[in-house]
């Protein structure tokens, strides 16, 4: 018996998430296994935000909540858009969700019809094309490649736009290329969008703060005001407080559209947990020491892995802007045979032959809508990421 419709039939499960599981059942068999696939900061939150959600459960009043979320966390996202961005919102222009990813889902929910597209600049997270698919939208990949820094130009907006295009994703810095737009490049794209008022725009800024190489973050709200009614902008905890599995995720964007989302969110999760809202609010509000911090140490790791594979011959790599990962391109091994007679015919094949033969989890770049590479995830140890950087080598020369 088949229990899935054709929507769910048609996706698969969360490529890096099934990578993870691989690479743990490895290493629960007894292999030494270093597991580059998730992006998940491996610190702790700062200890005010620990305690903060300590003392929301000792207060008690653990109760459903608006679907909205909780006003004092709400206070402290428009505090936050304020101090960071130089963007007003008010209260009901903001919502929360149980995580970044609910934000999309639930405004994909509310706002496509079967049919409409979402341009969405590839590479590109591995959830943006599926969860839009699932809510019968059309996922429209624009390849962005190492020429134009793997950004979308006008030009490539301008050619993509159909009478049926819906939303434009962007992502800055960007998962999984660390790529960052300027306000220039902002400003560019705004003004081919400025010729087609149907589009909406989704700017996913999760990974804000994590800048690696003295290239600001520009706010797409901030470089296109003009456009203000008609971008939602999408940011939350995880990364920057290392607080990934709190699930807490924020959006601003136009009262109406977020009353959508929120009528949404109402008729599944209901509300986030109020005692992960009382620990973002912590994060948000309190000492932001913690951020600076967090960021020095992944400009710190960005900086070893770019020494470590600098110069390796049969991989291409451009040491990102931002964001924690290494999107390093394998192309050049394609069509390689391996010691034992295996022909690499894919960047799947690479990543199953980084993990199963020289112990380092990835993700293809075919998961990113962009075959030919694959992306490591720097939140991990120094030591970690010297071992993995020194197997990926010799994987290189074994083909």
């Amino acid at each position: 018996m088949n229990y899935e419709n054709q929507r769910s039939s048609a996706i698969q499960a969360s490529p890096s998430m099934a990578v993870s599981m691989a690479a743990k059942k490895l290493r629960a068999e007894g292999r030494d296994i270093i597991d580059l696939s998730l992006g998940e900061p491996d610190f702790e939150p700062p200890a005010h935000v620990l305690d903060a959600a300590c003392d929301a459960v000792r207060a008690g009043g653990i109760r459903y909540g608006a679907a909205a979320g909780n006003e004092a966390l709400r206070k402290a996202i428009a505090a936050k858009f304020k101090r960071d961005n130089g963007l007003d919102y008010a209260l009901d222009e903001l919502t929360i969700a149980n995580g970044a990813k609910q934000i999309l889902f639930d405004a994909f929910l509310a706002t496509l019809e079967d049919g409409d597209e979402v341009a969405i600049p590839a590479p590109c997270w591995v959830s943006y094309g599926d969860i839009v698919s699932l809510h019968g939208g059309k996922p429209i990949y624009v390849l962005c490649g190492p020429e134009s820094g793997f950004k979308i130009t006008p030009a490539q907006l301008e050619a993509t736009i159909t009478p049926r295009t819906r939303w434009l994703m962007l992502n800055s810095p960007s998962n999984p290329t660390g790529a960052i737009y300027s306000q220039a490049e902002f400003e560019a794209l705004g003004k081919v969008l400025d010729k087609h008022p149907q589009i909406l725009v989704l700017s996913d800024e999760i990974y804000e703060h994590i800048l690696l190489r003295d290239v600001p973050f520009v706010s797409f709200g901030e470089a296109c005001p003009r456009l203000r009614d008609r971008t939602l902008i999408v940011n939350g905890v995880s990364k920057a407080y290392a607080m990934t599995g709190w699930r807490v995720g924020y959006a601003a964007g136009p009262k109406a559209l977020v009353s959508a989302i929120n009528k949404m969110q109402s008729q599944s999760v209901t509300s986030v947990c109020p005692v992960a809202q009382a620990a973002a609010t912590a994060a948000l509000e309190g000492d932001q020491a913690f951020v600076a911090e967090g960021t020095a140490k992944f400009r710190h790791r960005s900086d070893l892995v770019a020494k470590q594979l600098a110069g390796t011959d049969g991989i291409d790599f451009l040491a990102p802007d931002g964001a924690f990962y290494a999107f390093i391109g394998v192309s050049k091994l394609i069509g390689r045979i391996t010691k034992s007679g295996v022909e690499l015919t894919d960047d799947s094949a690479v990543a199953q032959l980084l993990l199963k033969e020289f112990g380092v989890s990835s993700v293809p770049g075919t998961a990113f809508a962009a075959p030919g590479y694959i992306r490591l995830s720097m939140a991990a140890s120094e030591e970690e990421l010297e071992k993995a950087c020194a197997r990926l080598k010799d994987m290189v020369a074994s083909v």
